[in-house]
């Protein structure tokens, strides 16, 4: 399954005016990367988010929100939010945030 082409247009537009963002493809789809760290992406039809343990453990919200995990081993601090958690702008809007802040603390690679 490609990756879902609209969702990654939305991000791309949301994230196209800050400095220091680039993108790459990556699992099997395309990952925003801000100052050479993971951002957010799309992982077929589902919006990957990495904003940090506690955040991740505070906004799991299943089946809709729930841990990165796919490979089998979950990845702490990341997220895969559903197609429907982010069809509204606003969602989509305070998840691509969350992640640029959280991501933003990061040292620069």
């Amino acid at each position: 399954m490609a990756c879902d082409a609209a969702l990654a247009a939305r991000l791309r537009a949301r994230l196209a005016p800050r400095p220091g963002v680039s993108e790459r493809r990556m699992f099997g789809g395309v990952a925003f990367l801000l100052n050479g760290n993971m951002c957010v992406g799309v992982h077929k039809d589902h919006m990957v988010a990495r904003v940090g343990e506690p955040t991740a453990t505070a906004r799991l919200n299943p089946p809709r929100v729930r841990p990165m995990d796919i490979t089998g081993r979950p990845m702490k601090g990341w997220l895969l939010i559903d197609g429907a958690g982010v069809e509204d702008d606003g969602e989509l809007a305070d998840w691509v945030e969350t992640a640029v802040v959280f991501v933003g603390t990061l040292p620069v690679k």
